[in-house]
């Protein structure tokens, strides 16, 4: 297999990942001349964050179990009365509450009455029916008052009659939405090809959409301050001529902005042709392994399984508590500071695994992308994505850990920033209330930049098998230095893929209202719509996330091969496409061109030579060795 090293010792060696391995001191002509780049000299990094994450979920557990001895999960699917006693249930007995220990089987809802002013005004008490109190209907085991009668947004026949009508038309239409669902698929497939066949008639056609729609836009600016200014009367008031002057300012900042516009696609032309060649080599990876477009499924499952977990131990936790007797008749379930405590542990929890299954996908998608491109033979490419989740589950778990315990670091305290904003902001306070929401949106950047770094450290710890900390300076040294490519990326790219999204959408809906108006007898003909087309978003969803990563992987790896190889002396692993954006690329280009006609001809020889002159002990590898040198060049570059 033609596959060579990109784990350097040092980051600061301008050498090709392949040159770690000396060919002519192989241990023997018939072994492989090149090294696999996921069996570098590979160590476990950041090993110290799977013992913290280890201690993490034991300590989790012990808190959960804590609250499961104080806690009864009944109390909060059914409630209980005044006297602790839970509703729905035969209770037992307590020897500090007379009135506990009552059997309210045969009353499963509860109902809560009183002024609401203070809790103790409050009076709970179990019923049998929420039906038989006036202005009050059973929801979720509870008795809810009744709303005005305009309430019937939902439905006019009630809440209950919704849910049962939903369920027939969804009954009614399930072959509709089944049709609909794989059209979604193959309109996601559809637009994969297009983005690999034809990207740079997508990514021009969006770049005129948009120049067209912010030309369109600020000459009907200029229109309107026009015709407002025509017909403004002499003797007019004030407001109509700060009416007419705010036309005036809008049509000035949508001018300075479209000129930026064309500013910038003038002067990006160049790097938009590499995103339009980033698209084509993301294609052609994905197209090699098809199974990268499954790695989604098992995330979402994943994270599905994440969100089952925390929601069944908030619950426990939310049902925690000490019985504190008030008098006789009234008792209540307090918790104690570590039942508070392993509520904020418990979402701290949910972040960090939610963002551990993400940082997972990621690792995968981008060592099987990587293995890919440093590959020279593509067309045998033994299991990438295998060997990538070997990688991930032997070495590089620790640098996952780590990279999601600071994203849910911040997540956590913009959580606990707005929880303080809701108990803390007084309305009339409006310093107090801006300070807030910058403080808030300066959290959700910082996320957002973290977000971003801790990807791209990802792509070059499965590159390079770096700690986390390395790959992310590493990381951030090549985004800067290729700042302009980036900002091309994340434009035009990113919004290339957003519409891509939308395309999914519109269509699969568009499709999904001719099918089922045609069905008579609906109740709710939009809630199947809506359902269809939230999965049409996750699918589609699933197929971009799948392309960015690969084409923010290539980019990385591409800029790498430029800084560790001249494409003269020590070849590029690039395609030709890419090879174009480089310096010296005709000089390589020329290179390659001489090689890949001398290689034909070198091939001839050598099969030539080891049919007339073969030895048992495998002599003459130097030949052998050039040969498929050149070959390995030639394949490179086609």
């Amino acid at each position: 297999m033609q596959q060579f090293c990109c784990c350097l010792s040092s980051r600061t060696d301008k050498v090709s990942p392949g040159e770690s391995f000396d060919h002519s001191k192989s241990p023997s002509p018939s072994s492989d001349e090149s090294v696999n780049i996921f069996r570098a000299d590979r160590h476990c990094t950041d090993i110290m964050f799977i013992a913290i994450k280890a201690a993490f979920i034991l300590i989790l557990l012990v808190l959960i179990i804590y609250c499961m001895a104080f806690g009864d999960i009944y109390r909060i699917i059914n409630g209980y009365d005044d006297c602790a006693n839970v509703c729905g249930r035969d209770n037992k007995p307590d020897q500090s509450l007379p009135c506990k220990g009552a059997d309210r089987s045969k009353e499963p809802f509860l109902l809560v009455e009183g002024s609401g002013v203070t809790e103790s005004d409050l009076h709970r008490m179990c019923v049998s029916s929420c039906d038989e109190i006036e202005g009050f209907k059973p929801f979720l085991n509870r008795c809810i008052r009744k709303s005005n009668p305009t309430d019937e947004v939902v439905t006019r026949t009630g809440l209950r009659n919704f849910f049962q009508e939903v369920s027939e038309d969804l009954e009614a239409c399930h072959r509709e939405m089944v049709w609909l669902a794989v059209t979604a698929f193959a309109f996601s497939l559809l637009t994969l090809v297009l983005l690999r066949v034809i990207p740079g008639l997508i990514v021009w056609l969006v770049l005129l959409a948009v120049v067209l729609a912010c030309t369109a836009g600020t000459i009907w600016l200029w229109l309107r301050w026009q015709y407002e200014a025509e017909h403004l009367p002499p003797s007019a008031a004030d407001s109509s001529r700060m009416r007419m002057n705010n036309w005036l300012y809008y049509a000035i900042a949508a001018t300075v902005a479209t000129l930026l516009v064309y500013l910038v696609i003038l002067v990006m032309r160049k790097r938009i042709k590499l995103v339009v060649q980033l698209f084509k080599e993301a294609g052609k990876a994905i197209a090699s392994m098809p199974f990268l477009l499954a790695e989604p499924i098992l995330t979402f499952a994943t994270i599905a399984a994440v969100i089952v977990l925390y929601v069944y131990f908030t619950v426990w936790i939310e049902s925690a508590g000490m019985l504190v007797v008030e008098s006789n008749n009234s008792a209540k379930y307090v918790k104690d500071s570590t039942m508070l405590f392993t509520r904020w542990y418990n979402l701290f929890a949910f972040l960090w695994f939610c963002q551990f299954v993400i940082g997972c996908q990621h690792m995968v998608i981008a060592g099987a992308v990587a293995g890919w491109f440093f590959t020279r033979n593509k067309s045998n490419l033994s299991n990438p994505i295998g060997r990538s989740y070997c990688n991930l589950l032997r070495y590089h778990l620790g640098t996952v850990a780590l990279g999601s315990f600071v994203i849910a670091l911040v997540q956590f305290l913009r959580a606990m920033l707005k929880l303080l904003m809701h108990s803390v902001r007084n309305p009339q306070n409006r310093v107090t209330s801006f300070l807030f929401d910058c403080c808030q949106c300066c959290l959700q950047c910082f996320e957002r930049f973290l977000q971003y770094l801790t990807r791209n450290a990802y792509i070059l710890t499965a590159m390079h098998g770096d700690p986390f900390c390395q790959a992310g300076r590493n990381a951030f040294r090549l985004l800067t230095n290729n700042a302009l490519r980036v900002f091309a990326i994340n434009s035009v790219g990113d919004f290339v893929l957003v519409l891509a999204k939308v395309f999914v959408v519109v269509a699969t809906g568009l499709i999904g209202v001719e099918l089922i108006q045609k069905k008579v007898g609906l109740h709710h003909p939009y809630v199947p719509l809506i359902l269809v087309g939230i999965f049409a978003y996750l699918v589609a969803h699933c197929f971009m996330t799948v392309y960015e990563m690969t084409v923010d992987t290539i980019f990385l790896c591409f800029c790498e091969d430029c800084e560790s190889n001249d494409g003269i002396s020590r070849p590029y692993y690039m395609s030709r496409g890419l090879m174009e954006f480089v310096q010296n690329s005709k000089k390589a280009l020329s290179i390659a061109d001489k090689s890949s006609g001398g290689t034909r001809q070198s091939v001839r020889d050598g099969k030539a030579w080891m049919g007339a002159s073969a030895k048992p002990n495998g002599g003459g590898g130097s030949p052998a060795t050039a040969q498929q040198r050149a070959t390995a060049i030639s394949e490179t570059v086609d």
